[in-house]
């Protein structure tokens, strides 16, 4: 037998002479990394949405604040513009209507990067439903087991 061998022999002890108390420790221990691991990558999910959620919330305010200042300081020098070819009235309801469908547009597009935004953590949540699985599987085999030396 060479030495890789017996290191892999030695590395795989046979499980079936361990002690209640042995198998119990394993299984907590790999339940234990199980849900470690799935809080991780909830955590990493998380995150991720939450900086989409963030930088389209940002584009909103950006939006929103370009909009004001942009109709305030423009819109009088296009309103004084205007009053001198018409009415003031005229002049001023020609401004407000440009910076109306200029405001929705930028709605328009935030609304949709906003949509991108997944709520919910499906990779978390579908690795979540394979763990009763995998519990399920090994019980049902260990039944098996048992009924087959009944017999």
């Amino acid at each position: 037998m060479s030495a890789s061998a017996r290191g892999r022999a030695e590395a795989a002890p046979d499980r079936t002479q361990a002690s209640l108390g042995e198998l119990l420790g394993d299984v907590t221990r790999d339940v234990s990394t199980l849900v470690r691991q799935e809080v991780q990558l909830a955590k990493a999910e998380v995150r991720q949405e939450v900086r989409a959620a963030g930088q389209a919330a940002g584009m909103f305010g950006g939006a929103a604040l370009a909009g004001f200042m942009t109709l305030l300081f423009l819109s009088f020098a296009l309103w004084w513009a205007l009053a001198n070819v018409m009415d003031q009235g005229w002049a001023a309801l020609i401004v407000a209507g440009i910076w109306a469908v200029i405001g929705v547009v930028l709605f328009t597009v935030a609304r949709g990067r906003l949509r991108r935004v997944k709520p919910g953590l499906p990779r978390t949540t579908e690795t979540v439903r394979q763990v009763p699985g995998a519990f399920t599987r090994h019980q049902n085999a260990e039944r098996n087991d048992g009924d087959s030396r009944s017999r």
